[in-house]
């Protein structure tokens, strides 16, 4: 599940505690992993309200016990790859090897520019260029360690997940015919590169408010396996209660 951090206005704040008690809830309640967005301001542009990924993240290990610690996903162009590297590894190090290292090529260009990266954002074929240098590095410094790789761009990305990648993300779609395309694309992918195609995890990611009515068993019979799950709203711990004893129970 992704935890509130202020990116989408979810924190009043930058109120750790209610973050810290939303991860141990989900820690107890038998999730498998927390997310952080790497978003450094709001939508709007606010930084004020906006707790750090990296940095919040590694305030949770010592919070939570048994979930693994993921970022959904960390920009590729923010972070010097080996620089990246180092901090999965201390994060490691900290929880007991419990780091999902999540990564991406980046989108938000008034977060790029607002934080002095640079004057505008790069092009695609650039932004994915530094994200493949990005993944080499990684899984050179962290053979043995899953990577997530997020975005459906089919002629490049795709390739890069069977390239690289321990898991593929998908994001904002409750129609198991748009995963069943992107993993066909995925496969074609994994035959060119001589990638075992079930080696890797096809996860998706998508808010959950109150009122939604999503087909869980439809999108797994689509071959996604893992779901990342914003509830909405992520501070309500009852919410989340409920959640867990409908979805963890297999129902």
């Amino acid at each position: 599940m992704v935890l509130p951090q202020g990116w989408r206005g979810d924190l009043a704040g930058r109120n750790f505690e209610t973050v810290a008690a939303v991860a141990r809830a989900a820690d107890e309640l038998g999730f498998a992993s927390v997310w952080m967005y790497d978003h450094l301001q709001t939508r709007d542009g606010d930084p004020e309200p906006v707790l750090d990924c990296w940095t919040a993240l590694a305030a949770l290990a010592r919070e939570t016990k048994r979930v693994r610690l993921g970022q959904i996903v960390t920009c590729a162009l923010y972070r010097n790859p080996g620089l990246l590297a180092q901090m999965a590894s201390t994060l490691d190090a900290a929880t007991g090897d419990r780091v999902f290292l999540g990564v991406g090529a980046g989108w938000d260009e008034r977060e790029y520019v607002g934080f002095e990266y640079g004057e505008a954002l790069p092009p695609v074929c650039a932004r994915l260029a530094h994200l493949e240098r990005t993944l080499r590095v990684l899984r050179a410094r962290r053979p043995e360690r899953p990577i997530l790789v997020g975005g459906a761009g089919e002629k490049v990305l795709l390739r890069l997940v069977a390239q690289y990648a321990d898991a593929c993300n998908f994001t904002d779609s409750f129609d198991p015919e748009f995963y069943r395309h992107k993993l066909a694309v995925l496969h074609d992918h994994c035959q060119s590169v001589g990638r075992d195609y079930d080696e890797i995890l096809k996860t998706a990611s998508f808010t959950v408010g109150e009122e939604d009515e999503v087909d869980f068993h439809a999108l797994a019979a689509a071959g996604i396996e893992y779901f990342i799950v914003y509830l909405d709203p992520p501070t309500d711990l009852d919410l989340l209660e409920r959640f867990a004893a409908d979805r963890l129970s297999g129902t």
